[in-house]
């Protein structure tokens, strides 16, 4: 490719709620850089868009899954996708970012050249045609699992003659009436399908081989609610968020230190739902609260379902599929029309982007994140992973933020090259850790793909939301550590020079 001007100034990949973000940071923030987002897929929403499953719904409260610059108006605070949707077209639309979207576009590959300064990306079109176009940033925001794949389990369906569906991939004509359906799994997939499913299906059957540790909460906010009718709109969303930002994070903390009281909270207020008399085992795990993510179950629509006897959970191992159902391990036989197979996700990274740098391969496994933000010694790429222990978006938020910080501060003083610099001298002093200790299968299976992360700041993909906040936005971009350049030069020693790219 000739050396011709650069396309764009950020690339930002991926059209759901982390590129939105971003491209709505960078109209109010850098409103002098331009930008472009390509999308995949036809439609804005990403994770919202594809999943298509009954009764698709976040599992974290719109006051913090929603940004932090647009109040969520909705009366209920538990959304399903298609609100969700309605309330990223409204501000597509109100910022006029619609125009900066490319769809149908799928980022392949993308190699840094230094003495350009750009990112040289190479795009396929849904009609199969090859694209190359440039950037000065690379900005991620294309998830973090697989759209392709699903996780794999390996089940035998044998002589299964029914219908085996995975949530990712769910059929738009699937008709379910007076169905026996089992849905494998116990995590927030499956605790929003079976409910949801129970309506029209004979039977729905929760197969878990462990139980999941739950928890009920109205889908309407009471407060937030009311405040809405006493306060201006985005003082009602900000106090509302406030709280429940508050809320989270004191609940995370006294299930850290205080697992058995937590659980022992969790389990009244299941038996408040089913009654004091109810077999609480198969909401009892193995493990202690928040060593996975809790399953929230919004106006107790699971223990409804189970109350009325159309839905409910078995623990068990299978030890195969016959005709006309699951045989489990025990000899127990479970009937089954449809079997769901809700067993969570493939991870990926980058958006399974080839990335390179002058050529040579970038293994994200190999370089550490940079205050969950940035990858040592890969210059002008941001990325977002979400908070595990908290809602997606706020990650999102901060991140746009920062990265508008370090957009305007480059083009203050003249620089296009904005890298964090961590010397073989310092690697070898770094503690590392285990940010991802949680035991959900998804996360432990994708562990080995995963960037590293260290104890202490700046190397670390941190789950503290508050305190990433306030360091995000109150600690100077320039710390030491992030180098701003001209494209060419080489601000770093003799003694400072890194190794090639991994």
């Amino acid at each position: 490719m000739k050396n011709t001007a650069t396309d764009f100034d950020v690339m930002i990949v991926g059209a759901g709620i982390s590129g939105i973000g971003m491209a709505a940071h960078m109209k109010e923030k850098t409103p002098d850089h331009g930008f472009v987002i390509v999308e995949r897929r036809e439609n804005l929403g990403g994770t919202w868009d594809l999943f298509r499953y009954p009764g698709i719904r976040s599992d974290s409260d719109m006051h913090t899954l929603g940004f932090d610059f647009e109040p969520w108006k909705h009366e209920k605070s538990i959304a399903d996708g298609p609100a969700i949707l309605d309330y990223l077209d409204d501000i597509v639309d109100e910022r006029d970012i619609r125009k900066h979207i490319r769809f149908g576009h799928k980022v392949l590959a993308a190699d840094w050249r230094e003495s350009e300064a750009r990112w040289h990306v190479t795009l396929e079109t849904s009609e199969g045609e090859r694209k190359h176009l440039t950037a000065n940033w690379l900005y991620l925001g294309s998830g973090y699992y697989d759209y392709d794949e699903a996780y794999d389990p390996g089940f035998d369906f044998g002589d299964f003659e029914g219908t085996v569906i995975h949530p990712q991939f769910w059929p738009r004509d699937l008709d379910y009436t007076g169905k026996n359906v089992v849905v494998i799994g116990s995590g927030a997939t499956a605790v929003t399908i079976v409910p949801s499913m129970s309506d029209k299906a004979a039977k729905v059957t929760m197969l878990q081989r462990t139980p999941t540790w739950m928890f009920s909460r109205p889908a309407k906010d009471a407060m937030a609610n009311f405040l809405r009718k006493i306060l201006p709109e985005k003082v009602a969303y900000r106090i509302t968020r406030w709280k429940n930002i508050t809320l989270q994070d004191i609940g995370f903390k006294r299930a850290r230190t205080k697992p058995q009281k937590m659980g022992e909270a969790l389990h009244k207020r299941i038996r408040k739902s089913l009654g004091e008399d109810c077999d609480l085992a198969p909401f009892t795990p193995p493990y202690n609260p928040w060593d996975q993510r809790l399953c929230l179950v919004p106006d107790d629509d699971l223990f409804t379902a189970l109350k009325s006897g159309k839905a409910d959970i078995v623990t068990g191992h299978i030890k195969a599929f016959e005709k006309g159902g699951v045989r489990l391990t025990d000899d127990q036989f479970i009937p089954a029309d449809i079997v769901v197979t809700a067993t969570g996700l493939k991870l990926a990274v980058a958006g399974k982007i080839a990335l390179s740098k002058e050529g040579q391969q970038i293994d994200l496994s190999k370089h550490f994140y940079y205050k969950g933000c940035m990858f040592s010694n890969v210059p002008n790429l941001a990325v977002v992973f979400g908070y595990l222990n908290a809602s997606w978006t706020l990650r999102a938020d901060i991140n746009s933020d920062y990265v508008c910080r370090v957009l305007n501060t480059s083009r203050k003083r003249g620089v296009d090259v904005t890298e964090p610099i961590l010397t073989a001298q310092a690697e070898a002093a770094i503690e590392e850790d285990d940010i991802f200790d949680f035991s959900s299968g998804y996360i432990q299976r994708g562990k080995a793909i995963m960037p590293r992360n260290a104890v202490a700041y700046p190397w670390r993909l941190n789950q503290e939301y508050v305190s990433d906040r306030k360091r995000m936005k109150d600690d100077p971009v320039d710390d030491g550590v992030l180098e701003f350049r001209r494209h060419g030069a080489n601000a770093r020693g003799a003694d400072e020079q890194l190794e090639a790219a991994e």
